[in-house]
Formats: C-alpha cells, structure tokens, sequence
C-alpha cells in the first residue's frame, strides 16, 4: 500500500497553491482546501516516503479536537468533507508559534539541563528534573521561520520587534492559556497527560482565529497518565504518546537534520510500523480503530469531495 506522497489537482476556480512539508493547499479566493498527505517530517526535513494512513489519522484528530474548542476561540474549519481533506477560511497567519508546556520536557528539558534557567524570558525555578510538572503552564513562543529552524523567541521581542501588536498578543497568551486547559481535560479523559503544545494563529477580515491542527502527536507532546508518577520517582523514562518515536529512530541511525548527515533508508518494515504507530494513536485519542480505505481510488476521492464542498 502507497501513501499519498503529493497531490496534483487543477480545480475550475482555484485561485493558488501552496505545499508545506506535509499538506497541500488549494487557494480558492478567501478559502481553501487543505489536503492532510502522507509526507512525513522531522528535525524539519521531509523524509523521502510516505506513511500511508499518517495523513488522515492527523486530519480527522485535528478536526475533532477543533470543533471541541470552538466556544474558546473561533477557528478556520469551515467543513471536513473527507478524512485527508479540510476547506476553511485562509487567514493571514501570525509569524509566532504559541507554544505552552505544563512540564519540563523536550526542548525545555535540554535548556535546563544546559543551565539555563529563563526560557523565552520566563523563569524557571531550581530543582526540577525531567518530565517533571511546571509549578503552573508557560509559553514560550517561536517565530515562524519559512526556511529553516524556528528560533526561540520572548514576548518582550515580539512587542519589541513588532511582530505582534500588544492587543492581539494579549489576547493571543488568553486563547492559549484557556486552549491548553481545555487540551489537558480532553487528554486526561483518555489517559493522557498533554505535557506541551504549540498553536497558530491568523487573522481573516480582521478577526483572529485558531489555524492549523490542533493537539494532534505531530504538534503535541503526551505521557501516559498510567504509571507516570511511579516513572518519575524512579528516574526512569515517560511513555510517550507523539511523533516522538520517529524521531528517536532517526537519531539512532545518526540523524538530526544537521549538514552532512543522510536520512537512514526507510525499507518497508519501518514504513509499516510508523503506519502502525499513527494507527495506535488514532485508537488512544479517539477511542475506536481507524476504518479502512481503498487506497486505489484515494485521490478521486479526495478530489471529488473538494469539488463538492466548493460548489
């Protein structure tokens, strides 16, 4: 079985196209199509095959959990007509990723453990260990690099540099504080711990909306609530719930994007298991097993449901 590698639609009254590492996006005037492929990236590098099933596990994930936080801030989904497919508004994004962690984890975790003890200006205090809780969540923002690694960034130097108006700042810091409580209660009620997350924001006709997918494992971080705290008494490793599993194969075949290194060849055992892996965390943040597709006539498919929901 192939994934969807790429897509290569010409629609009646498309007005532009866009392919990011792993969506492509039909412009239609102010709305757009985007379609959820199978391309795969870490350490921002697009891996050379397609996980079949990736692209509409994370599509259908997103949708639910939008439409769950739709009374906390109005998003862009106008309809999901098909498991790879959202049409929504096309808003002009914010250049900042809100990212908000309620644990000592990731990238936040490798900062600390390097002494420092101020991320993205916010303080943190002394004698934490990793996957530890946060006293209460922070954000720590990063600006939205088009090429390249997205930097670290304080809210002081967005204000400072203009990025961000004051107003939709503050307001962007309310939407994300209430987004993530309302992320950590859905988590909690299918025995997950949400440990850190990013969201995006852009504006259309002036007002603001949530974009992008929302805590899905390729934007989010999770531990299993199950055994958490007898793991951190004993030091030893949270289980995870993320993307995180891909990325720990690449470092172990000695690669993290950097210059020089290759990409460790992807045979179809490993293809099949991270398929696997995106089936499993379907069933943990949905509750039922992903339904089956016919992968011949998937493009037609997808294809069709667009033309449907934009006529």
């Amino acid at each position: 079985m192939q994934g969807i590698k790429e897509t290569h639609f010409h629609f009646k009254n498309q007005t532009g196209f866009y392919r990011g590492k792993v969506r492509d996006v039909y412009y239609f005037g102010d709305k757009m199509a985007m379609v959820a492929t199978d391309r795969i990236s870490a350490f921002d590098v697009v891996l050379p095959r397609a996980i079949p099933d990736k692209g509409r596990v994370l599509n259908q994930i997103a949708a639910v959990n939008l439409h769950a936080t739709q009374d906390i801030v109005p998003n862009w989904v106008i309809s999901t007509p098909d498991p790879n497919v959202t049409i929504g508004f096309r808003c002009e994004p914010f250049k900042v990723e809100m990212v908000v962690r309620g644990y000592l984890a990731g990238h936040a975790a490798r900062e600390y453990k390097a002494g420092k003890r101020k991320l993205c200006g916010v303080p943190l205090p002394d004698g934490l260990k990793e996957n530890d809780p946060l006293p209460h969540p922070i954000i720590t923002p990063t600006t939205k690099a088009s090429e390249g690694h997205d930097q670290d960034i304080s809210k002081e130097e967005i204000i400072a540099q203009q990025i961000v108006s004051v107003a939709d700042y503050n307001l962007l810091e309310d939407y994300t504080l209430k987004l993530y409580k309302k992320g950590t209660e859905l988590a909690a009620k299918r025995g997950l711990i949400l440990v850190d997350t990013k969201y995006e924001f852009g504006k259309h006709n002036g007002k603001i909306y949530l974009i992008d997918e929302v805590h899905t494992p390729d934007s989010s971080r999770y531990f299993y609530q199950e055994g958490y705290e007898q793991r951190q008494a004993r030091g030893e490793a949270q289980k995870q719930l993320s993307k995180e599993f891909v990325r720990q194969w690449l470092i172990e075949n000695g690669f993290q994007g950097k210059e020089g290194q290759r990409v460790p060849e992807m045979t179809d055992p490993i293809v099949k298991n991270i398929s696997d892996r995106y089936k499993e965390l379907y069933s943990q943040m949905t509750g039922g097993a992903l339904p089956t597709v016919d992968y011949e006539n998937i493009e037609n498919r997808i294809e069709q449901s667009i033309v449907k929901s934009l006529t």
